[in-house]
């Protein structure tokens, strides 16, 4: 049974702020393109036409700089995403060996820990340098304690026996794996260390349109919800629950089959 370093409580805007230290290169590229924009129509003057397409361009990206901010303080902040008791309700039974997998910074084992006191939990850190390059992911896992207490783990090779647990959990990481073939890779894992009838829990934004909404083309670093049904199915497991946590965020529960 691993530990994690102990976390005090979530401060009341703890979730954006991670947001934004992870990934303020893409505010930053963001602040400085609409800059760039307003000084191009001062100086240069362009004609009519083009000045309002590049005002419009300089408009939607801090329209959607703004919504993505927004989004992400009301799903990671005010949202009841964060309190994890709706995991329990999802799973009607209570797992008594729990795997958690991660790629970055662990906010989860302690709330699995703590919802299953009596529970044997193993923390998994399946971060690829080659499979997941994005800056925001180095710097999540420099943060102090974020990958505490957890094993070093190749996703295509868990290292577990084969029918060693009875839940999986991935909570916002499996999108890391941006290829299809390491997203079915690491599925199949999870199949094999699962007992039969075993849990996965998947949780996720998903590329829709209220996500696209809120974030724009950052959307596209997530997957639809036909894809997360696809790699599921192709890999051994069904569909025996789904629930949405705010309409950006999905949780799906794959039964081993």
């Amino acid at each position: 049974m691993s530990a994690t370093a102990e976390r005090g409580p979530r401060g009341p805007f703890d979730g954006v702020l991670q947001i934004v230290r992870y990934n303020w290169s893409l505010y930053l590229a963001a602040i400085m393109a609409a800059a760039a924009v307003v000084v191009l129509d001062v100086v240069l003057h362009p004609s009519p036409v083009v000045a309002e397409l590049l005002i419009a361009g300089a408009l939607v990206g801090v329209f959607w700089l703004a919504t993505s901010l927004a989004v992400s303080y009301y799903v990671y902040d005010l949202s009841s995403l964060y309190r994890w008791q709706w995991i329990r309700d999802l799973l009607e039974s209570r797992p008594q060996r729990l795997v958690n997998v991660h790629a970055g910074l662990d906010e989860t084992s302690e709330a699995l820990r703590r919802l299953y006191p009596d529970g044997a939990l193993t923390i998994l850190d399946i971060y690829d340098r080659d499979e997941m390059p994005e800056p925001s992911i180095a710097r999540a896992r420099a943060e102090a304690g974020a990958t505490a207490g957890a094993i070093r783990a190749d996703f295509r090779k868990l290292p577990l026996s084969s029918g060693s647990a009875d839940a999986v959990f991935t909570i916002f990481a499996a999108h890391e794996l941006r290829r299809a073939a390491a997203k079915e890779a690491f599925f199949r894992e999870a199949w094999r260390v699962l007992e039969p009838g075993g849990r996965l829990l998947l949780v996720e934004h998903l590329r829709d349109p209220w996500n696209l909404a809120a974030f724009g083309p950052g959307a596209f670093h997530f997957f639809s919800r036909r894809e997360w049904l696809r790699v599921a199915s192709a890999t051994g497991f069904e569909l025996v629950g789904e629930i949405s946590r705010t309409v950006f965020v999905r949780a799906f529960v794959f039964r081993r089959r």
